[in-house]
């Protein structure tokens, strides 16, 4: 199993980026995947979630209306769409892939990352 994530890098307050996971190697019962982000100082948070065959999606509330997640089953990538970042968004992406419940989200796999960095 393997997830690779891509699209990260340096941009300015008010800007947008689009981070990519691309999975191999998962079974079809891994229906769900997941943004985290690790800023500095903070905990690990959940930034979106998304399961397929479903129309669930989860959001961290700090980036309710700005950041989108979708996924691309035929392609096994999921996509981060963020808009309007601000320096508070700021961190580590990394991307998850497991199952969800109907309740709760039960990740197995997780990538390496990659940097985002929002200036102001």
């Amino acid at each position: 199993v393997q997830l690779v994530e891509s699209g990260g890098g340096l941009v300015q307050a008010g800007g947008s980026l689009r981070l990519s996971c691309a999975a191999s190697g998962i079974s079809s019962s891994m229906n769900a995947m997941g943004w985290y982000r690790q800023a500095p100082g903070k905990q690990r948070e959940l930034v979106a979630g998304i399961a397929s065959g479903t129309t669930t999606t989860t959001y961290a509330d700090s980036v309710k209306g700005r950041f989108t997640v979708s996924r691309d089953n035929a392609k096994n990538t999921m996509y981060l769409q963020m808009n309007d970042l601000s320096p508070e968004d700021t961190g580590v992406y990394s991307c998850r892939a497991g199952r969800w419940t109907g309740a709760s989200y039960q990740w197995f796999y997780w990538g390496p990352g990659t940097q985002v960095t929002v200036s102001s």
